[in-house]
């Protein structure tokens, strides 16, 4: 008998494996799509866009906004959304270049503070909103407040010039790419393959998906929570240590280009706004798209206002279509659940969640 049922078992795991990775793509092949075609239509109709000085300016700035996106996609797959993006980011350039004060021997030092001081952040964090309850877009937006009062209390709100040091890595390059976008891309690959192929990943995607179903699997949602804004956190520093590098004196406000980005990356790239189903690969296109898109507005000469209003359009159109994609099947179950009995409604949703967790997530 067993060896009967063990190939049916094998070839039934491999078609829910291959419809996974289908529903995976439906959910993202729009925004590589629109990258592609957005580069085609930089080549024609602005090739200065896409000139060798113009994607020397580009890459790492779209490095840093991968970063930001990544950690952003992390909090939102636990049912959040992180408002303190800006905090984290200009509160790290802020001490990676006032402690030094352009002395590069102290480098390390301001850089492992930095790292120290957005991991506590994000442990707070990650703590009051999964103990304590408080609202994540309340709780980040508290926690933006202080890290911009750290970055004040430092900075005294004057720039101060980077150090050599930082500056040549920052400027690095590894065969012709420059190597923060080679961290921003190998850091995306590492996360993207935690999530999707190890069982703690598929864990995380499960807990963040359905909180309930998740507990009754026996799953800790606060534990997967918690690990989001702390990944978060060092991604942020991260990005906010390049950052420091590649702009040679930056102001103490460093860090608010990258709020709304963020959010417009995580929705153009498929994420759920509802938590559990994202892709940290596809943020990172959507952030390579809004960058390329940025850039194409600028060669034609717009102005900074325009540009904020394309990626606001950007943000707003992205959300538009994750509301139409959810539509249909938001009338599906209402139409699939009409006439059912109600008497054990919820005790059988709960029961049958946690089933699809544990079948579909390979708990």
């Amino acid at each position: 008998m067993a060896d009967t049922t063990s190939p049916r078992a094998a070839a039934r795991t491999g078609i829910a494996m291959g419809r996974s990775a289908i529903a995976r793509w439906r959910h993202s092949a729009g925004i590589w799509l629109a990258t592609g075609l957005l580069f085609a239509v930089s080549a024609t109709a602005q090739p200065v866009s896409l000139g060798s000085s113009a994607l020397a300016a580009l890459w790492p700035f779209a490095a840093v906004l991968i970063l930001a996106a990544a950690g952003q996609t992390l909090v939102v797959q636990q049912r959040g959304i992180d408002l303190s993006v800006p905090g984290f980011i200009s509160a790290t350039v802020v001490i990676v270049t006032r402690i030094p004060n352009g002395n590069s021997g102290k480098l390390g030092a301001a850089i492992l503070l930095a790292y120290a001081v957005c991991v506590a952040a994000g442990l707070v964090n990650g703590l009051l909103v999964t103990w304590v309850g408080i609202t994540p877009i309340v709780q980040t937006l508290g926690m933006n407040a202080v890290l911009y009062g750290i970055d004040l209390g430092i900075s005294q709100g004057t720039p101060t010039q980077t150090t050599s040091a930082l500056q040549s890595f920052a400027n690095a390059e590894v065969a012709g790419i420059p190597l923060p976008m080679v961290i921003a891309a190998a850091l995306t690959v590492i996360i993207e393959f935690l999530v999707k192929r190890t069982t703690c990943g598929r864990r995380f995607e499960a807990s963040g998906s359905n909180a309930a179903a998740g507990r009754a699997a026996g799953l800790r949602g606060s534990r997967h929570q918690l690990s989001a804004y702390l990944a978060a956190a060092v991604l942020y520093c991260t990005a906010g240590v390049l950052l420091a590098g590649i702009v040679s004196q930056p102001d103490p406000f460093q860090g608010d280009n990258y709020l709304l980005p963020s959010v417009a990356a995580v929705a153009l790239g498929g994420t759920s706004l509802l938590g559990g189903v994202g892709s940290v690969m596809a943020s990172a296109v959507g952030a390579l798209f809004l960058s390329q898109l940025h850039q194409f507005v600028l060669a034609t000469g717009a102005s900074a206002a325009v540009q904020n209003l394309v990626q606001a359009g950007a943000l707003a159109l992205a959300v538009t279509v994750y509301s139409l994609r959810l539509r249909p099947r938001r009338l599906a179950a209402r139409l699939r659940n009409a006439g059912r009995p109600t008497a054990g409604g919820d005790t059988g949703r709960m029961a049958q969640g946690a089933d699809s967790a544990a079948t579909t997530g390979r708990i």
